[in-house]
């Protein structure tokens, strides 16, 4: 069983700001391949269940709110006894290129709170991750990450998920060295 967490924050008010690539790609996916979230509170998260190649995969969208997301991924690892080996965190990163995805299977919090705070609760950074370029940031970052997309990348928004939900895929199947090789 994988666990695939989009970061986001949850509202209104942030569905198209660019620190929702994260939940993005998950409503992308969803839309593609025709499942729905359902709001699970002791969770504390959106979770919706797809079965993919012999493969169960639960979606995360932590209701959270980005800076303590780490609750709702440690909530839903205990709950369907996920290991960490097993989890998948797509995000947003302001330090790479819109349209860049960029595979890892560690590292630091890079400054994402929502990285941190997943970090904290698991008590590792050894995770794979789907970092989905944001930039280059203009003004400071914690205004930044908050404000829509302009019109013309939403206009390439599209292709972006898509190549993350690709890379996610690859990822699964392949491996993190090959799915790096495609897709970095």
């Amino acid at each position: 069983m994988k666990l695939i967490a989009g970061l986001g924050n949850i509202g209104d008010k942030y569905v198209f700001t660019r620190h929702n690539a994260g939940f993005m790609t998950l409503d992308r996916w969803s839309y593609m391949d025709n499942f729905a979230f359902k709001e699970e509170s002791k969770l504390k998260s959106y979770i919706s269940r797809l079965k993919s190649d012999g493969e169960d995969i639960i979606f995360v969208k932590p209701t959270t709110f980005m800076n303590l997301s780490g609750e709702a991924v440690r909530a839903v690892m205990d709950y369907y006894k996920i290991d960490v080996s097993d989890v998948i965190i797509i995000y947003d990163d302001i330090a790479l290129p819109l349209g860049t995805i960029r595979l890892r299977a560690d590292g630091s919090d890079g400054g994402h709170n929502g990285i941190k705070s997943i970090i904290k609760h698991i008590g590792t950074s050894k995770f794979n991750r789907v970092k989905i370029g944001i930039g280059p940031q203009i003004g400071p970052s914690e205004n930044y990450v908050l404000q829509n997309f302009s019109k013309e990348q939403m206009d390439a928004l599209k292709s972006i998920l898509d190549k993350a939900i690709n890379a996610t895929k690859a990822l699964m199947q392949e491996g993190i060295s090959r799915a790096q090789n495609k897709f970095n």
